[in-house]
């Protein structure tokens, strides 16, 4: 049993991403779900693919690294609120991180979504983690 799936979802990727491994397979919960879109949608993933089996089901996801360098277009990504210690921010404490180069990804009543558009939509929640 995993007591904190989402740290475990990130720590999928950051070992993916330091053993050069083109794609990352992670159990699927729809929380897990929604952070892929967004990282896919702000292009620091290639593709991905939710597979359904009999019990849970897969999420298969495509890291993206640069082609020549082979860089990968994740530098680092963070966990920021933990089951111990929930860190929620409202709409004038929303983070800036790496001064806005990178997302700070939120839960928040309107799905999971990233600073700039929690911004927009004048809303905090939990931040779940931090992509640059």
């Amino acid at each position: 049993m995993n007591t904190d799936p989402i740290a475990d979802f990130l720590t999928r990727i950051r070992n993916g991403i330091s053993a050069k491994h083109r794609i990352v397979e992670i159990p699927s919960s729809n929380i897990k779900k929604e952070i892929t879109r967004v990282l896919h949608e702000k292009g620091f993933i290639t593709n991905y693919k939710f597979e359904d089996d009999s019990i849970q089901g897969k999420i298969k996801i495509a890291l993206k690294y640069n082609a020549r360098t082979k860089v990968s277009a994740i530098e680092k990504i963070d966990r920021i609120s933990k089951p111990g210690l929930r860190k929620y921010v409202g709409i004038d404490n929303l983070p800036r991180v790496i001064n806005g180069l990178g997302i700070a990804i939120l839960s928040t009543s309107k799905g999971v979504i990233t600073d700039k558009e929690a911004k927009k939509l004048k809303i905090g929640g939990e931040v779940l983690c931090y992509v640059y």
